[in-house]
């Protein structure tokens, strides 16, 4: 699940994996007020694991209220705790590749997630 200019590298990661032979659901939210909670639900419902990707930092960033949904809506359907690939909770540098989530931590954590 993802937004905003991460929905690029996310798309990456789901053709990574695809050709691994993983199956993956890419949702865009495309909007954060008000968000698609029922198609993230949905897909969750089937799927059993989620990944929350944004650019944000993982500390108070709008991830963790999808994640915070998806607990209480989804809980017993879970295989997997839902997961976080954001920002790192440090001040923004000027190297970004470091800082930002890209595909590769993107597949790492589905591979994780997986394994559970």
């Amino acid at each position: 699940i993802t937004y905003g200019s991460q929905v690029y590298p996310t798309l990456k990661a789901a053709a990574t994996l695809e050709a691994e032979g993983v199956s993956v659901e890419v949702i865009d939210l495309r909007s954060i007020v008000p968000w698609d909670k029922e198609a993230v639900c949905n897909s969750v419902n089937k799927t059993g694991r989620v990944i929350v990707t944004h650019e944000a930092p993982v500390t108070c960033g709008f991830g963790a209220e999808v994640c915070a949904s998806i607990s209480k809506e989804c809980f017993l359907r879970l295989e997997a705790p839902p997961s976080r690939v954001c920002g790192l909770d440090t001040p923004f540098p000027l190297h970004e590749k470091l800082y930002l989530p890209n595909e590769h931590k993107l597949v790492e954590e589905a591979k994780n997630l997986i394994k559970f």
